[in-house]
């Protein structure tokens, strides 16, 4: 460490500026991404979205399932001020209804996917072609 009349000037090794060097990289400019992690990123994304769509509407579904089956086997309906009677026709319809969400969730996760891997299909077999040949 040398001092000077403008302040002191620090020295680092070799190891040290390096590691200042690549602390610098990850906030300063994105690394260029070569093929083959393209495509290997190009493959993952293809099921992703379809996959987290169809989660969700899976859960909702159930959730409001288990919501009808409470009304008719637990005393919420009691507690919600629904009429006696009217417990069991309403938790047996709001069952159905989850029912049919949750069993919407595979044919949406297949449509989803379809249409990802038709769009991203050129991409990934250029991709794959550069790297082949």
């Amino acid at each position: 460490m040398e001092q000077n009349k403008e302040g002191f000037s620090f020295t680092y090794s070799a190891s040290e500026r390096e590691e200042v060097r690549a602390i610098r990289e990850k906030y300063t400019s994105r690394p260029e991404e070569s093929k083959l992690e393209r495509l290997r990123r190009l493959d993952k994304s293809v099921g992703a979205r379809a996959q987290t769509l169809a989660l969700s509407i899976g859960i909702i579904g159930a959730l409001i399932l288990g919501f009808g089956m409470s009304l008719i086997m637990t005393e919420l309906a009691a507690i919600l001020g629904i009429a006696s009677g009217w417990d069991i026709l309403l938790g047996l319809i709001i069952g159905i209804i989850g029912g049919g969400i949750a069993s919407l969730a595979y044919p949406i996760y297949k449509l989803i996917y379809a249409r990802d891997r038709e769009r991203l299909a050129p991409e990934i077999i250029a991709l794959t072609e550069e790297l082949m040949g």
